[in-house]
């Protein structure tokens, strides 16, 4: 198997949440952001930004499949980074969206009310992220939603984050609120910067800093109020969730973080030992010791996942299987034809051919 890597390990440290679970995000919080970067800074920066997340984030920006906290910051820490941009975070803001993180977005904004929908997205952040967590406080007619991610914030670039989640936060409640209308404020947990302005500006109202967690403001008659806009062509349950997506906040081994890992690769069609032990902090020798503890290595997690999205592309593609085998990154046709007839005891086009019939029947 070819275990070729194209980016250079970065070392990062890994987050865990107080529950032990390894601290991971859907790769759909970064849903728009390559293109953004790219439109606004070049390829070049794009390029640098992929290299300290050792991943093509763009390749799979829209799959409902985990990366680690550090991925996502190391990410948009070098595009600020390699850009200039000191506060890259209020660029992004305006491009950002809850109806952008995949179907979980998608079903806290189906709600018919503001405030059922924040419900909704206390109840199933970890079908999003571990580590993270929401809360809503209602005090003297005022509403404060809430927004904590320790194992971001520990990070580098974690100012940026911040502004994003709290441009996040806003578009939920645009989604039910008439486009007039201002938050009271917006609190953030970094420091203050130089210029304050620049944030009061982006968010249209005051901006608090130094706060326990980034967090809005609103009247609290507010989370009565409906969605706005027709009803959604397909309407998403907690059942159609809990089938696309696991719940990451019940990962509980680094075997977990790994499988997670590989299977963003694989989707990448780039698979890398090194980049799997960087989401760990740990050496490429210290991930095969721990992999082995657990009876396995990192070769049969890479062939396993490459089977399923193989079984996948071969079920609900007309993709030919020499192009499959290419974008699984197999070096060439005859390996992933063993590999596949490995992991299911048959040949791809067996395989496809069999299923076929099946369904036609």
């Amino acid at each position: 198997m070819a275990l070729n890597c194209h980016f250079a390990p970065t070392p990062k440290k890994l987050s865990y949440t107080r529950s032990g679970s390894i601290a991971v995000v859907s790769v759909t919080a970064l849903a728009g952001v390559s293109g953004f970067v790219r439109n606004a800074f070049g390829e070049n920066v794009l390029s640098r930004a992929n290299e300290a997340a050792m991943l093509d984030i763009e390749a799979i920006e829209d799959q409902d499949c985990f990366i680690p906290h550090v991925t996502l910051s190391a990410f948009i820490n070098a595009t600020a980074r390699h850009s200039g941009e000191e506060t890259l975070g209020l660029l992004l803001a305006p491009h950002l969206s809850i109806a952008s993180k995949g179907c979980w977005g998608q079903y806290i904004i189906q709600a018919s009310t503001l405030g059922a929908a924040i419900k909704r997205g206390i109840a199933t952040i970890g079908f999003h992220s571990a580590g993270d967590s929401w809360t809503l406080v209602n005090h003297n007619r005022i509403a404060r939603l809430g927004f904590a991610s320790p194992p971001a914030k520990g990070n580098k670039g974690y100012s940026h984050v911040a502004c994003g989640t709290a441009a996040i936060m806003l578009s939920l409640c645009r989604a039910f609120l008439p486009d007039r209308w201002r938050p009271r404020h917006v609190e953030l947990d970094i420091p203050r910067p130089r210029r304050v302005t620049e944030f009061e500006d982006t968010f249209q109202c005051p901006v608090v800093f130094d706060a326990p967690d980034v967090a809005i403001s609103f009247e609290a008659k507010l989370l009565n109020a409906r969605r706005k806009g027709p009803p959604p062509r397909r309407l998403i349950t907690l059942a159609d969730l809990a089938r696309a997506r696991i719940r990451c906040d019940r990962l509980t081994k680094p075997i977990d973080i790994v499988a997670q890992q590989t299977w963003s690769q694989v989707l990448t069609g780039t698979l890398s030992i090194e980049s799997a032990a960087c989401s760990l902090d740990i050496s490429v020798r210290t991930l095969q010791r721990e992999l082995k503890r657990e009876g396995t290595d990192f070769r049969t997690i890479a062939n396993t996942m490459r089977a399923k999205r193989a079984v996948e592309l071969l079920l609900e593609t007309d993709t030919s299987v020499t192009d499959i085998s290419a974008s699984l990154g197999y070096s060439d046709l005859p390996h992933f034809v063993r590999a596949f007839r490995n992991a299911t005891g048959m040949r791809p086009k067996e395989f496809r051919d069999i299923n076929s019939l099946a369904v036609s029947s």
